[in-house]
């Protein structure tokens, strides 16, 4: 017979130990005493755990007359008094590994800062403080209660309340350094906030990135997968770089592409599969080919990421362009760029001056179709000839050259 005992079995055997029970009693007892919030014991549990520590010759029956029925009360055996000290002993000083659920969502979440993240902090605090409540008005229904069993709703509340220190300790941390923390979309509202009732004219200054080239349909295609997985897993090591070298952090910006294709048509019909591409992520300006040199094989000797040798920096200065936020599901962007190309463009005396340009401001594994954020946008050039003067020919109201 092996001499481990579950923390479940422990459990039994300690509560047997200040007096025998019957299976309802013991549940009556896990349930007043807050155990259940530590413990796997359910009420059919308890039964299937008596019957084996019987079996073990741990517990016995008081009364020969009910051997292991759901009506007998139990005791313990000498045998399972001593093993139930021996560990007892054991388990007030043996450490538990922490294995806390939020700490796989903090793993997951290296920019700590996003609304969304902060969101689910303060409400974790906010759930823990009601179960801190609960807690506390349970011990005092049951007062007053001997030192042993009033411990255990001590620990609990110990416990509760470095949780909820944490979290609002962690969201503390996270405004004060979002308060000095660059963030792109905030530097350059007027190109992270467009209107989604209107085409805009905008002038987009210089701006440098890291970029991955690719064809095909962005739904199917390995490689643009692959380009998404190596520039955010460089951007991160750039972030972290900068913050931990130079002290300057800043919040990663958002995934953009370039997408460009013999017929622009295509762009309106749907044709993905003859569709080019440059997938990139905007950088400060404080950031350098060097810093993404280093960042890039940070990146590599951490995971083999396929489109790694592929990422470039690059500049762009796209200059004055027309821009919109499309709301929904991307293959619903058709309409809205018919629109920019048929209307808009022709009706303003604009002409292409460069790649179609998107900004995805929604994570697209987190959100529903319906809920994407995208920006459209178009950089252009006026679209009439250069008079010999050097002027751009008839202003018109509304001209984006007025």
């Amino acid at each position: 017979m092996t001499d481990h005992l579950t923390d479940a079995e422990l459990t039994l055997l300690g509560l047997l130990s200040e007096r025998p029970r019957h299976g309802y009693d013991l549940d009556r007892v896990i349930e007043d005493r807050g155990m259940r919030e530590w413990t796997s014991l359910g009420f059919s549990s308890i039964y299937y755990l008596l019957d084996k520590l019987s079996r073990r010759g741990l517990v016995e029956p008081e009364s020969a007359d009910e051997p292991r029925s759901r009506r007998a009360t139990y005791r313990l055996t000498e045998a399972g008094h001593a093993l139930a000290a021996a560990q007892t002993l054991d388990a007030v000083d043996t450490l538990t590994p922490i294995r806390a659920r939020v700490l796989v969502g903090i793993a997951n979440s290296p920019d700590l800062g996003t609304p969304e993240v902060t969101d689910r902090l303060r409400r974790r605090a906010a759930r823990l403080r009601a179960q801190l409540d609960t807690l506390r008005e349970r011990s005092r229904a049951q007062s007053p209660l001997p030192d042993h069993a009033a411990e255990l709703f001590r620990y609990s509340e110990a416990m509760i309340l470095a949780d909820i220190q944490w979290t609002e300790d962690l969201v503390s941390r996270q405004k004060a350094a979002g308060m000095d923390k660059y963030d792109i979309k905030k530097a350059h509202k007027q190109l992270y906030a467009p209107n989604a009732k209107a085409f805009a004219l905008v002038d987009v200054p210089e701006l440098t990135y890291i970029a991955v080239d690719g064809h095909g349909d962005p739904n199917t295609s390995p490689a643009h997968a692959a380009a998404v997985e190596a520039l955010y897993a460089t951007a991160y090591a750039i972030k972290f770089a900068s913050k931990n070298a130079v002290g300057r952090d800043f919040v990663v910006g958002p995934l953009e592409g370039l997408w460009r294709a013999s017929d622009m048509r295509s762009f309106v019909t749907g044709d993905k599969d003859g569709w080019d591409w440059t997938m990139m992520i905007v950088q400060p300006e404080w950031i350098t080919a060097a810093d993404i040199e280093r960042a890039r094989a940070e990146a590599g000797a951490k995971k083999d990421l396929p489109a790694l040798d592929r990422l470039r920096p690059i500049t762009l200065a796209e200059g004055r362009s027309v821009q919109i936020l499309h709301l929904g599901p991307y293959d619903d962007e058709a309409p809205t760029l018919a629109r920019l190309h048929d209307e808009f463009m022709p009706g303003h005396g604009l002409a292409f001056n460069g790649d179609h340009h998107e900004i995805y401001l929604s994570d697209a594994r987190r959100t529903a179709p319906a809920k994407l954020r995208t920006i459209l946008r178009q950089p252009v050039r006026s679209a009439q000839p250069v008079s010999p003067s050097g002027g751009s020919g008839d202003a018109r109201e509304g001209s984006p050259d007025e």
